[in-house]
């Protein structure tokens, strides 16, 4: 059973890291892309009405869109077997993009209401730890330390370009 275990970890832990590296990455600033919406008088009314939504209507405005996504995944997947590998690799990014930016807002909309929610509130912590002790391990990896440098590395080098190219167009 324990080596089960360590082959399974070893298969997906690489898919559930990305997933997360991705969310993390993402969900400030496509949180931050969707609320320049609210610019628009509607919208800004639409937000303040799902920001006073009691603890289950914010559970069921928070929890329709990641239902409503599933079938776009699915269909994805559907596309990716019948050999649509681009169709259904631009639905799948586009879903995974279009579906974070309105989760993130929504869940910082309809945090207070869900917190409200006991066993919300008791389990999102224990999600915030797990994610969390995921990442940090990620970090730890030699090949996120590689993918660091190597980031440090370009971005010296595109400065030094740069900077070459515009003292030699002066």
């Amino acid at each position: 059973m324990q080596t089960l275990k360590k082959i399974l970890r070893a298969l997906l832990f690489p898919l559930v890291a990305g997933l997360l590296l991705f969310e993390e990455w993402g969900w400030e600033p496509l949180a931050a892309a969707f609320a320049r919406l609210a610019r628009l008088p509607l919208w800004a009314w639409l937000e303040r009405k799902i920001a006073q939504l009691p603890p289950i209507g914010a559970l069921l405005v928070f929890g329709i869109p990641v239902l409503t996504l599933l079938p776009v995944k699915l269909l994805a997947l559907y596309l990716f077997g019948k050999g649509q590998t681009t169709l259904g690799l631009v639905l799948l990014l586009g879903a995974k993009l279009g579906g974070t930016a309105l989760l993130a807002r929504l869940f910082q909309l309809t945090q207070p209401a869900l917190m409200q929610l006991r066993w919300f509130a008791s389990w999102y912590p224990r999600w915030k730890n797990w994610k969390e002790g995921i990442l940090v391990e990620v970090r730890r990896s030699a090949v996120w330390r590689e993918g660091r440098r190597l980031k440090r590395a370009a971005r010296i080098w595109w400065r030094r370009s740069v900077k070459t190219w515009w003292r030699r167009s002066r």
